[in-house]
């Protein structure tokens, strides 16, 4: 390769590298560096990690229902911003199969429905049942929050808005970190393992606000789904499973609440 082919690859690794970092920055690595302070806010305090809660989805003003239903709309729309982002990026910056739009590279369409919803039902399945194992067991020996998935006052509108919820988080997170993620990070020519490893590590991190077991549990998840997303090429099955652990979470929490004792 000539000296000027090499600077043109490195220039284009470069400028890939810092599209990277400012759509995360936008996005899920900004929630990662608040999610490091959160955590360390957490752990010198003078109750212990264990005996703390991390409370999801709660509401803005719970006395007027009309406005905080419009705060929750607004917050799911603005979120998916950066997935807007990301396939704009994705069709105009050395896009991965030119003419094609990018919502379909990713696999984020509805041209295989057995597959997205079979796949993610099983994932749903598979990650869902031993992470709830994990958490609890991480809560008991302390090294997790207490999670409350769902805050919101009650309203007609609770259930549907926490479905939009488990949507909203299930498409901004499958899309940047795994789809998007690793699509650049292959055009950068990192090695599989390492970026299996990159797109793992940056979904473990924002979520640690919620301690070390939701650390670990979404390391794992981020492992498992980015290897799914390398055999099938397709980020539907993960939404559709990542939907589903959240559906659960959200509704059954806010159905149960009542009856946990950190409810």
């Amino acid at each position: 390769m000539t000296r000027h082919g090499m600077r043109g690859l490195l220039g284009a690794r470069g400028g890939l590298l810092t599209e990277v970092l400012i759509v995360l920055g936008l996005s899920l690595g900004a929630s990662a560096i608040w999610s490091v302070l959160r955590i360390v806010e957490r752990l010198t305090r003078a109750v212990p990690l264990g005996q703390q809660t991390s409370s999801l989805n709660t509401s803005v003003t719970p006395d007027r229902p009309w406005l905080d239903l419009a705060y929750q709309l607004t917050g799911i729309g603005l979120a998916l911003v950066p997935v807007a982002l990301c396939l704009y990026l994705l069709a105009r910056v050395e896009p991965p199969e030119p003419g094609t739009a990018a919502y379909r590279v990713l696999g984020l369409d509805l041209r295989r429905p057995r597959l997205d919803l079979g796949g993610g039902v099983v994932l749903a399945a598979a990650i869902g049942i031993p992470g709830l194992g994990l958490y609890l067991a991480a809560t008991r020996l302390g090294f997790n929050t207490q999670v409350a998935p769902a805050n919101l006052a009650g309203a007609w509108w609770t259930v549907p808005v926490l479905v939009l919820s488990a949507l909203q988080n299930a498409v901004l997170e499958e899309v940047i970190v795994v789809g998007y993620l690793l699509t650049r990070l292959e055009q950068m020519g990192v090695g599989a393992r390492w970026a299996v490893g990159i797109s793992a590590v940056v979904r473990g991190s924002y979520h640690l606000y919620q301690g070390f077991g939701g650390f670990v549990g979404n390391i794992v998840m981020g492992v498992v789904f980015a290897l799914v997303w390398r055999r099938w090429r397709r980020v539907g099955p993960l939404v559709v499973a990542h939907a589903l652990i959240d559906i659960v979470a959200f509704v059954g929490y806010a159905l149960l609440k009542d009856h946990l004792p950190w409810g």
